[in-house]
């Protein structure tokens, strides 16, 4: 079973380079259409990867910053998906950097931060208004680094401070199941549904403490979740 998982990772991770690419040039191309480009290229990965998106819980019409936990690569992907509206990812400057495949941030005008750069939570809520002003929605993990999957990690203070100075109503959703799917650091695949539970949005203005219980809320339902896989 492993092998077959290690070959299917394998797969995966070539056809994943190849269609990124693909839509890099394509967004570059349409610009006007990065938003449908990108879903129809996560779409096409749940057939290409084998794997459903199971939906619980709500999409509030009124969130302008989304948050979530991070197990895999298919957790952008698993959203791309089933919004409706067009994300503004908020990701490492790592990432932007990687040639050729950065421009995954650059073509869809994405943020990218330097989390070593005091000024970039600056830079954050200068882009973040921006992007809010083309009516996009911010996305963020607030854990900043990709978790084990069955437990939630410590939040970085960004999401916070961008949604409190921005006045942004924040909308958490918890991911199940996608490390299971793929798991791009040992590099092993496996098919199967990924849970996306919706909970409800969160006024920052309303409760000086929404952050600390955001996360308790969001580490309750990934374990109850997680345990009833």
């Amino acid at each position: 079973m492993k092998i077959l998982s290690r070959i299917r990772a394998i797969f995966i991770a070539i056809e994943f380079s190849m269609t990124v690419l693909l839509t890099i040039v394509l967004m570059y191309l349409f610009p006007k259409s990065t938003r449908t480009i990108r879903r129809f290229w996560a779409k096409m990965q749940t057939y290409l990867i084998g794997f459903h998106i199971v939906q619980k819980g709500a999409m509030a019409e009124e969130t302008t910053l989304l948050v979530m936990n991070h197990q895999s690569l298919l957790d952008i992907v698993t959203l791309e998906a089933i919004h409706p509206r067009d994300l503004c990812w908020v990701a490492k400057k790592e990432i932007g950097d990687i040639p050729l495949f950065g421009h995954i941030l650059r073509a869809p005008r994405m943020i990218a931060i330097d989390r070593n750069d005091k000024r970039s939570i600056v830079k954050l809520i200068k882009v973040g208004q921006e992007r809010l002003n083309e009516g996009r929605i911010l996305a963020m993990f607030p854990e900043g680094t990709r978790g084990h999957g069955d437990r939630l990690l410590k939040f970085q203070s960004g999401a916070k401070i961008l949604a409190e100075k921005l006045g942004l109503i924040v909308q958490p959703a918890v991911i199940v199941g996608a490390r299971h799917v793929l798991d791009s650091k040992t590099l092993m695949a496996n098919g199967g549904d990924i849970d996306v539970i919706f909970l409800d949005p969160i006024n920052p203005k309303e409760d000086e403490h929404w952050y600390e219980k955001m996360h308790d809320a969001m580490s309750k339902t990934l374990q109850e979740h997680t345990s009833s896989k």
